[in-house]
């Protein structure tokens, strides 16, 4: 029996290895990935691109246009004369947002009037847009307060002193609120699922598209020891994989790996249960490597979208959100994250462990079953 099965992995390890493509997206694919995932998936908001139309163009309308350059979310690449050359910009999308002060800007609040400040913002991207919104407003109300109070000390006037709230916020896990850190180890699971998935569902077609399957059918190899000979050596590749997604997020993205390695590994093999699971599972009901290639891709685009990789599970439609339950990617990007970036352990993270190990172990019984060492 174990000869049998060293001569599996030895046969699958080397038609892996000899493979000059093979062994490109094995190794530098994930590299690659990840490098243009750090540094491309970006959702910080910063040096929004923004023209300013300056009616007023007195002292006080360049003192709040330079606050909000100064600010560091804004760059002012235009200053536009006429209001049809704002349109003109936002259509073309020179630029994101634009800040219009009309006439009376400064006599207004010199005045102690109300001074209108209009921000027109390029709305297509609504997340975009509305954090772009609370920055100015959030401009806007400290030059107002700080004008108000200079216009009180001018007059000489009294202000009556009341009780403040001091709010002092900080963020956990992740201090500068940057989203490469929740983006980046989100990599690894989608690297495990495609790498893994992919190769495991050509895995047994690929034994009958060269016509080899006849010459395994006559061995007396098992079928439980020709499926762990398929499927061992994808699982290396997973792990190494996640090992050289891991060590770039470290020491070249300086993502922060708080939890436990050991805790990763473990979680790891329980996902792998389920991507080599549903790829020997494919594998089965296709009958070239191009109908497996497209039935894995069939899986793991919506397995993505439904994870939380990009988008909140909460804000999906409920129904939706109960089919997240059965997408063993949702617990995996759990874990990930969990160990990377709040370093928790087993005690918070057994029930997403348990979901893995109840789907991974469903879903491969399943393709066990559904497997014959037959040429049909």
């Amino acid at each position: 029996m174990f000869e049998r099965l060293k001569t599996m992995l030895i046969k699958e390890a080397i038609q892996i290895l000899r493979d000059p493509k093979m062994r490109f997206i094995i190794l530098v694919v994930p590299a690659v990935q990840i490098t243009i995932f750090g540094y491309a998936v970006n959702t910080d908001v910063k040096h929004i691109a923004t023209a300013v139309y300056d009616l007023d163009n007195s002292a006080t309308s360049r003192d709040l246009v330079a606050r909000l350059e100064r600010s560091g979310y804004f760059d002012i690449v235009r200053r536009v004369g006429r209001e049809d050359e704002v349109r003109d910009l936002l259509d073309r999308g020179t630029v994101r947002a634009a800040v219009q002060m009309n006439r009376g800007f400064e006599e207004a609040i010199r005045a102690g009037r109300t001074a209108p400040l209009q921000i027109i913002v390029d709305g297509t991207d609504p997340s975009t847009a509305r954090i772009v919104v609370s920055y100015s407003v959030k401009i806007a109300e400290r030059f107002s307060d700080q004008i108000t109070t200079e216009h009180l000390v001018r007059q000489g006037g009294r202000t009556m002193k009341f009780g403040a709230v001091d709010l002092e916020s900080r963020a956990w896990f992740n201090d500068n609120l940057e989203s490469r850190n929740f983006y980046v180890p989100g990599v690894i699971a989608s690297m495990v699922l495609i790498t893994t998935m992919m190769l495991s569902s050509m895995a047994v077609v690929r034994e009958k598209e060269i016509g080899t399957m006849e010459q395994i059918i006559v061995t007396p190899i098992r079928r439980w020891e020709f499926i762990v000979g398929k499927l061992v050596p994808f699982a290396v590749v997973g792990y190494i994989n996640v090992t050289i997604v891991a060590c770039v997020a470290l020491f070249w993205f300086h993502i922060p790996l708080r939890g436990s390695i050991p805790l990763l590994v473990g979680a790891t093999a329980l996902f792998l249960m389920s991507t080599l699971g549903f790829g020997l599972f494919v594998s089965t009901v296709s009958r070239t490597q191009q109908q497996a290639m497209m039935s894995s891709f069939m899986f793991t685009f919506p397995a993505m979208l439904l994870s939380g990789f990009a988008f909140p599970i909460e804000n999906m439609p409920r129904s939706i959100q109960y089919a997240t339950y059965l997408n063993p990617l949702r617990y995996y990007l759990v874990i990930v994250r969990g160990i990377f970036l709040k370093g928790i352990g087993l005690n918070i993270l057994w029930p997403q462990v348990a979901a893995l190990a109840l789907l991974g172990g469903t879903i491969l019984v399943f393709a066990v079953g559904r497997f014959r060492k037959t040429v049909g």
